[in-house]
């Protein structure tokens, strides 16, 4: 492996941030096999995509506008990501380990029988072979696992851990044509959540609330109103998502989504394993909760003890407060 290839995630003219991880990944990885970094964007409005990601260290940046893409489900986006990876050569693939990157990762994997690791928070190159560390069981065990006898690897990253280094690159960019082939799936809608403009697994604040809650109105309403302020995203735990009080796209957890915030509030939640899993590599970790002996006081940063009812609008209060003192 020599160069390095990030494939872009994005929506409405705008890369994801651990799109823009990825590439910051593929520049730290590329320098050290001293190889180029790729970016890889397809779909609708990838030409402005595609602009933007010139202020970030990419060398080569391969477009395929196409708004008809997406009716086609993720075949054509591993299509592209394919065909610079065959005119690349041997090379590393970085994706975001996310629901879109994991399928186009493992799709491409499949196809070009590369090697393959999930939830990666750590690349490093040792004697010209790219290791990847990843937490696994549960994050009570970390892996070190290098690509072995394969000419691509791929490595699904786990966001908010890459950090972003916001330095322009030569930024070429040159147009990919279409591959020509006919797809056999045919989306016909997509639908999406109002209340979901940011997934937990990108923001980098996330106010989650349990059964705690006492049912949907919070998530709605107090823990909504908290996230907003921070410009977080809300979160769930199992038992809320079980209760029907929000949907699974918030869960958090060890049948949810695994994330690395900068703060997690969890409102009202027990600090079961199951959801400790979700949520130990957060940097900061606030518990708000009526009773001292839960099992997140264990390992909260800070646990306030009182009505989660009365706390948490004083909180977001207090965060709007602060925020206007320094617009």
């Amino acid at each position: 492996m020599k160069d390095v290839i990030a494939f872009i995630e994005h929506k409405n003219g705008a890369a994801r941030r651990s799109s823009i991880e990825a590439i910051c990944a593929a520049r730290s990885a590329a320098g050290a096999l001293g190889g180029a970094v790729h970016a890889v964007v397809a779909g609708a409005q990838a030409a402005a995509v595609a602009e933007s990601l010139k202020a970030y260290p990419v060398d080569r940046i391969h477009v395929l506008d196409d708004a008809n893409l997406a009716k086609a489900g993720v075949d054509p986006l591993v299509d592209a990501l394919e065909a610079v990876a065959r005119t690349a050569g041997p090379a590393l693939i970085i994706v975001a380990n996310t629901m879109i990157g994991r399928d186009v990762g493992s799709r491409f994997a499949g196809r070009l029988d590369a090697g393959i690791n999930a939830d990666v928070t750590g690349i490093e190159v040792a004697d010209g072979r790219v290791v990847c560390t990843s937490p696994k069981l549960g994050g009570t065990t970390i892996t070190n696992c290098a690509f072995k006898n394969c000419d691509y690897g791929v490595a699904a990253i786990r966001p908010n851990v890459f950090a972003v280094n916001a330095t322009a690159g030569a930024g070429e960019i040159t147009t990919l044509a279409p591959s020509g082939k006919s797809y056999i799936v045919t989306v016909e809608d997509d639908v999406e959540e109002a209340a979901a403009e940011l997934g937990v697994e990108e923001a980098s604040v996330v106010v989650s609330g349990g059964r705690g809650m006492a049912g949907p109105e919070p998530f709605t309403g107090i823990l909504h109103d908290l996230a907003e302020a921070f410009g977080g995203a809300v979160g769930a735990s199992r038992a809320a998502v079980d209760a029907g009080w929000v949907s699974h796209g918030h869960q958090v957890g060890q049948t949810g989504k695994t994330i690395s915030p900068s703060l997690y509030v969890a409102v009202g939640i027990s600090g079961a394993i199951q959801h400790k899993v979700g949520m130990r590599t957060a940097a900061t970790i606030v518990a708000i909760n009526k009773d001292a002996g839960v099992p997140i006081a264990d390992f909260a940063d800070l646990l306030v003890v009182g009505d989660a009812f009365a706390i948490v609008p004083e909180l977001t209060k207090l965060v709007r407060e602060a925020k206007a003192a320094h617009a």
